[in-house]
């Protein structure tokens, strides 16, 4: 298995390719390629190349899959015994990326298959809690009787 350890959008991410994360917000449009050139460690099944700080020629590519904004952080602030009080929310801007390749030198170690990319990514909320009405097959098996 490889994978490498980047820094992207302030923060440092082992990542593999085939799977998406949430960074903080990259600059580009959705469906755009992304190039990350902060490569700090590169695993290529069982040989390890470690940058001081980066990998030199060490690239990892990625997709743009679209922007979004994250959850809701409520920070509140109270000065007790002064009728002070403050209620801020914030969301941070964040971007979904997927990653492609891991390359060092121009030559590819890792790649994502022709057939990993057509499956779906992403997963809506509505079809994650669907229930499944052939894993029941009528409702008296959810009803207990009491006939002895």
């Amino acid at each position: 298995m490889s994978y490498a350890i980047i820094e992207a959008g302030g923060t440092q991410l082992r990542v593999e390719p085939g799977r998406f994360y949430d960074l903080n917000h990259l600059e580009g449009e959705p469906e755009a390629s992304y190039v990350i050139d902060k490569v700090l460690l590169v695993n290529n099944d069982s040989q390890i190349t470690v940058g001081q700080p980066f990998v030199a020629g060490a690239t990892v590519e990625g997709e743009i899959l679209f922007h979004r904004r994250g959850r809701k952080i409520i920070v509140y602030k109270m000065r007790p015994k002064k009728k002070t009080r403050k209620k801020r929310g914030h969301r941070q801007e964040l971007t979904r990326l997927l990653i492609k390749s891991i390359s060092i030198d121009g030559t590819a170690i890792a790649t994502i298959s022709e057939e990993d990319l057509k499956k779906p990514v992403l997963v809506s909320p509505e079809e994650s809690l669907t229930f499944d009405e052939d894993l029941v097959e009528s409702d008296e098996d959810l009803v207990e009787s009491d006939e002895d």
